[in-house]
C-alpha cells in the first residue's frame, strides 16, 4: 500500500472581512457549446508509426492501454482508419453538478479519438436524467427538480467544456501536423443536449417513431433490466423505457449530426446496443458503432473513484486540486500501472519501463504514484490546478522551505481538520497555551515535552524557544497560522476578526452560505434549512430573519449574529 503525505490535523486563523467561494461562470449559451481548441497527443506525435488516410489505429491503441471492454462490430476498426474522421460521442447525465471520477474514462477515451484525428460530442442527457438510467443501480434515481437540473447541466458542460478545451494546459499538445484530420474542425468538441429535440416529443410520437420498433423480448434481456426486475425493488415503465430514449438519442445524433460511434461503460452495453438496433431498424442502414470500455476498479474489484468523504468530483469547486492529487497519490502498487495506462497519456514504453523500475532495490516508494498522480491532475485541473496541488503538498511538509501563502493553505482548509479563533485571542498568546486551546495537545506539559524533542513546528518552521509568542509577522499573509506537532500530526488554526466568511464544504450535496456580522447578510438557497441548522449548532445565539428579496435562485435573509465566529457545514 503506497503511503499518503497528507498532514492529518490542521487549524487556520483569519481576519479578512469577506471570504467568498470559487466562482462558476459557465457560458451564458452552453448548448449548443463548442471549443475549437486544437488538441491532438504528443505520444502520437512522437510515434512515427505509419498512417493510413492521415488516421492512426485508435481501436489498436485503446485495446493496447486496456481499454476495450467491447465492440459491436469489427468493421469499427476499419472505420476507423477510413479517410473521412468518424464523430464519436459520449452521454453524461446531469444528476450530479459535477462529474466524478467515474466519467472520467469516457473524457478519456473521447480525447484518445481526437489525438487520432476523429471529431468528439459530448450529450448531456438533459431529458434522459430526468427519467434516471437504471444500469447498475439497485434503486430508481430520486427525481430532480427542474432548478437542480438546471444548475446540473450548467456544471457539468463547463467541467466537460474545461478539460477537453484545454488543450495548452493539459498533457494533450498539438503537433505540427497540417493534415486535413488534425484541423481546427476536427479537433473540436462539440457539447449537445438531448433535451433540446426530447422537449417537442409527444407520447404518441414516440410509440410511433420509436416503441414500433422495440421488442419487448429483447428489452427484457438487458442486464440492466433483468437484474432489477429479479431484485425485490423492481423497476417502474419510466426506467424501463431508458433504453429506447438512451437509442434514439443515438438515431437522431446519426441522422442529423452524423454521429456513428457511440462510447460509454460497460454497464452502457444495452443501452448502445439498443441505439445500433433502432439505426438498423428504423433507417435500415448499417454503420452505426459501439464500443465500451471497463469500469474503473481496483485489483481487488472495489470500484475506484470513492474516498471517506464520497465521490472523486472532477470540479475544483467540489474538490481542490490538492485532495484530487493525493487520492491518486495513495493509490496501492498493485493498481497503479494499469492506471497509468488507461487514465494517462504517456507512452506504453515509458510505463513498461517504470514497471520495470518499481521492482529494483534503488527504486524511490511512490515514484509510480506521483506520476499518475501528475499526469491526471494536469489532465483534468491543467497546469495550474497541478501546481496548485504541489504547492500545497510541498508546503504542509514540515521543514519545507516552500514560502506559505493564503491561497496555498486555503486550498487544502478543507482537507484537514481547523480550528477557528479569535484574531485578538491568538495574537501574543504563548505557542505553548495555543496549542493546547486549538485542541492540538490536551496539556501544556505534553506541548513542552515535543517542542523539546524538536518535534514542534509553526508555519513548517521548528520552535526551539519554549517561550515563543504569537506575533503579527507570524500570520501568513494576516490570516493564518499553520501549526505541526510531528511530521504528521498538523492543525490549520484560523482565526479572524468579526464578520470574516468562512467558506462550507462544497460538494454536490452541499449549499452555499455566505454570513458577514458587519452587513448581517445571509443567503443561501436553502434558507430554511441554513436557519434551522445554524439554531441548532448555536441554539444561545438569537437570529432575527426576515425576507430581503427574492432573486430566482437566490433568498436573501438578514442575519444578526453573536460577537463569535460560527462555521456552518449546510448539508441538504
Amino acid at each position: 500500500m503506497a503511503s499518503i503525505s497528507a498532514p492529518t490535523r490542521t487549524l487556520l486563523f483569519t481576519h479578512s472581512t469577506k471570504r467568498f467561494f470559487r466562482p462558476f461562470k459557465p457560458s451564458s449559451s452552453p448548448f449548443p457549446l463548442q471549443c475549437t481548441t486544437k488538441t491532438t497527443c504528443s505520444t502520437l506525435q512522437q510515434q512515427q508509426q505509419p498512417r493510413r488516410n492521415n488516421n492512426y489505429n485508435v481501436i489498436g491503441i485503446l485495446e493496447e492501454r486496456g481499454l476495450v471492454e467491447s465492440i459491436t462490430s469489427d468493421a469499427l476498426r476499419s472505420a476507423c482508419l477510413t479517410p473521412a474522421p468518424l464523430k464519436v460521442y459520449c452521454g453524461f447525465d446531469p444528476t450530479a453538478e459535477s462529474l466524478h471520477l467515474g466519467n472520467l474514462l469516457g473524457l478519456i477515451v473521447l480525447s484518445w479519438f481526437r489525438c487520432c484525428g476523429h471529431r468528439a460530442v459530448a450529450l448531456i442527457g438533459g431529458a434522459t436524467a430526468l427519467v434516471g438510467d437504471p444500469s447498475g443501480k439497485s434503486l430508481e434515481r430520486p427525481e430532480l427538480d427542474a432548478e437542480t437540473l438546471e444548475r446540473n447541466q450548467l456544471g457539468i458542460s463547463n467541467t466537460i467544456h474545461q478539460i477537453l478545451g484545454r488543450a495548452q494546459d493539459s498533457n494533450l499538445v498539438g503537433p505540427n501536423s497540417n493534415s486535413d484530420s488534425n484541423s481546427d474542425s476536427n479537433s473540436s468538441v462539440v457539447i449537445l443536449n438531448n433535451y433540446d429535440w426530447w422537449k417537442e416529443f409527444s407520447l404518441l410520437d414516440f410509440l410511433k417513431r420509436v416503441g414500433k420498433f422495440a421488442r419487448v423480448g429483447s428489452m427484457m434481456a438487458k442486464e440492466s433490466v433483468r437484474k432489477r426486475l429479479e431484485s425485490e425493488q423492481g423497476m417502474s415503465y419510466t426506467e424501463f423505457t431508458y433504453q429506447l430514449l438512451q437509442g434514439y438519442d443515438f438515431l437522431h445524433l446519426f441522422q442529423n449530426e452524423g454521429v456513428s460511434v457511440q462510447i460509454g461503460g460497460s454497464d452502457q452495453w444495452g443501452n448502445i446496443t439498443a441505439g445500433t438496433e433502432l439505426i438498423r431498424k428504423i433507417l435500415q442502414v448499417e454503420g452505426a458503432y459501439g464500443l465500451t470500455f471497463p469500469l474503473l476498479l481496483k485489483s481487488d474489484g472495489t470500484k475506484f473513484g470513492k474516498s471517506e468523504d464520497g465521490a472523486i468530483w472532477l470540479s475544483p469547486t467540489f474538490l481542490s486540486p490538492y485532495k484530487f492529487y493525493q487520492y491518486f497519490f495513495s493509490v496501492p502498487d498493485d493498481d497503479v500501472i494499469r492506471f497509468l495506462k488507461i487514465l494517462t497519456f504517456l507512452d506504453i514504453e515509458e510505463i513498461v519501463a517504470l514497471e520495470g523500475e518499481m521492482g529494483k532495490p534503488g527504486y524511490v516508494p511512490n515514484t509510480a504514484q506521483r506520476r499518475l498522480a501528475e499526469e491526471v491532475t494536469r489532465f483534468v485541473h491543467g497546469e495550474d490546478g497541478l501546481a496548485e496541488a504541489l504547492k500545497a503538498t510541498e508546503a504542509l511538509r514540515p521543514g519545507s522551505e516552500t514560502k506559505l501563502d493564503w491561497k496555498t493553505i486555503e486550498g487544502i482548509a478543507e482537507d484537514v481538520p481547523c480550528c477557528s479563533l479569535a484574531y485578538d485571542a491568538v495574537l501574543n498568546l504563548s505557542l505553548v497555551d495555543l496549542l493546547v486551546s486549538s485542541g492540538l495537545f490536551e496539556s501544556k506539559s505534553a506541548a513542552r515535552r515535543l517542542l523539546k524533542q524538536g518535534g514542534l513546528y509553526l508555519n513548517n518552521n521548528r520552535v526551539d524557544n519554549e517561550g515563543k509568542r504569537i506575533e503579527a509577522a507570524d500570520i501568513v499573509d494576516g490570516k493564518v497560522l499553520l501549526l505541526s506537532a510531528g511530521k504528521k500530526n498538523k492543525m490549520d488554526l484560523a482565526f479572524s476578526l468579526l464578520g470574516e466568511i468562512l467558506k462550507l464544504r462544497l460538494s454536490p450535496n452541499y449549499h452555499n452560505l455566505e454570513y458577514t456580522y458587519e452587513n448581517g447578510l445571509c443567503k443561501t438557497k436553502r434558507v430554511n434549512d441554513a436557519l434551522n441548522l445554524f439554531e441548532e449548532m448555536h441554539p444561545d445565539t438569537v437570529t432575527y430573519s426576515s425576507l430581503i428579496e427574492n432573486q430566482g435562485e437566490s433568498l436573501m435573509f438578514g442575519i444578526l449574529l453573536m460577537r463569535c465566529m460560527i462555521e456552518v457545514n449546510l448539508r441538504m
